[in-house]
């Protein structure tokens, strides 16, 4: 089993969920199911195609140095970090009750256009309306509860992919 879960094959796996994630959404939820995704969705995408990212260079360059590998797997932890706080944020945000909604703002490409990136990521975290909306469900989740659980897992092969790192060396 330990052969099977290399530094290599993690960070393939790593790498491969966060393609099918990406294509998921796009494919499945945009253009099959029709659901434009609000900031909170583009931010939490953003965060995992981050951690593909370095998951991919980590897999295909297979650095021998500690450090390096270390650095790949900071940025790989970063992105899924940020992923895992965004969606945790959306779920927050959907279960206000309905009173406590923040109110629908201006699209994200208008906070690109308009505001600086503090600004911008400022009020996208601060959530909208449209980011409380449920408009889709599956096994009683909505889109960010699973995605928070998809996420939570990625974090755990990326906490995998640091014992390979830290194993290797002290073995």
């Amino acid at each position: 089993m330990q052969r099977l879960l290399t530094y290599r094959a993690l960070n393939f796996i790593l790498f491969i969920a966060s393609v099918v994630a990406v294509l998921f959404a796009i494919i499945f939820l945009q253009n099959y199911k029709g659901l434009e995704p609000c900031p909170l969705c583009i931010f939490q995408r953003i965060g995992l195609m981050v951690m593909g990212g370095f998951s991919l260079i980590a897999a295909v360059g297979h650095p021998k140095k500690m450090g390096m590998q270390l650095l790949l797997w900071i940025g790989s932890m970063a992105g899924i970090l940020w992923s895992a706080g965004v969606a945790a944020r959306h779920v927050w945000i959907q279960h206000l009750p309905a009173d406590q909604v923040p109110a629908c703002g201006p699209g994200l490409d208008y906070f690109l256009e308009a505001l600086p990136m503090k600004q911008v990521i400022n009020q996208v975290l601060s959530g909208s309306g449209e980011c409380a909306e449920i408009s889709w469900r599956f096994l009683g989740l909505s889109i960010p509860e699973q995605a928070l659980i998809l996420f939570t897992a990625l974090i755990l092969v990326n906490l995998l992919v640091l014992w390979r790192i830290i194993s290797k060396r002290t073995a």
